[in-house]
């Protein structure tokens, strides 16, 4: 089972995240579950939404604690909680931020990451650029479909089109295709 967790603000499409990832891996004949968490139900409070993806049905309903992936929709975040709390070395991390990763404030032991589970992407900016809007969710599920190879890309289009159909589905997907190739092309340097 591969666990994700995906960390934002109110307003973000923090839950919708993670319902396309289940919706994309549904799409590849996989079980998957996706589930939000979150106290105070206003625009920019932290919410945190969870998304698991077997090959066998999925009987867990709790939180996760121990993620193999973690995607952070708004990096202030930092300041307040440990977002990759439960993280393994070998676990994904996926950060929207234009700053660099040496220039975030990372614990020590995330530096111990391979290059490609770890990644930085202003995904605010993709979105602002193919959305017209600074919502981050479609971008960064591009991206994490080509950092970790877990779902396709085309599945995650699909999962798009099916929530958003429409000019705004095409404007989402026309963002994670950038987000996709550009992490690609920093895979491949």
């Amino acid at each position: 089972m591969f666990q994700i967790r995906v960390h934002g603000r109110g307003g973000q499409g923090v839950v919708t995240a993670a319902e396309l990832l289940a919706i994309a891996a549904f799409l590849e004949g996989k079980y998957a579950q996706a589930f939000p968490s979150f106290g105070s139900e206003r625009m920019g409070a932290p919410v945190v939404a969870f998304c698991r993806i077997a090959s066998s049905e999925i009987r867990l309903r709790e939180p996760i604690l121990e993620p193999d992936a973690v995607i952070v929709q708004d990096a202030t975040l930092f300041a307040s909680l440990d977002v990759f709390e439960g993280l393994s070395p070998q676990g994904y991390g996926l950060i929207n931020s234009k700053k660099s990763l040496e220039e975030l404030s990372l614990s020590p032991e995330l530096k111990k990451h391979a290059p490609h589970h770890l990644l930085h992407l202003d995904a605010t900016e993709l979105a602002r650029e193919h959305i017209g809007r600074p919502i981050p969710n479609a971008v960064l599920l591009g991206a994490f479909a080509a950092q970790t190879n877990l779902l396709s890309l085309k599945s995650v289009q699909t999962a798009i089109s099916e929530k958003f159909p429409g000019i705004m589905g095409e404007k989402n997907n026309a963002a994670a295709v950038a987000a996709f190739n550009k992490v690609q092309r920093k895979d491949s340097c």
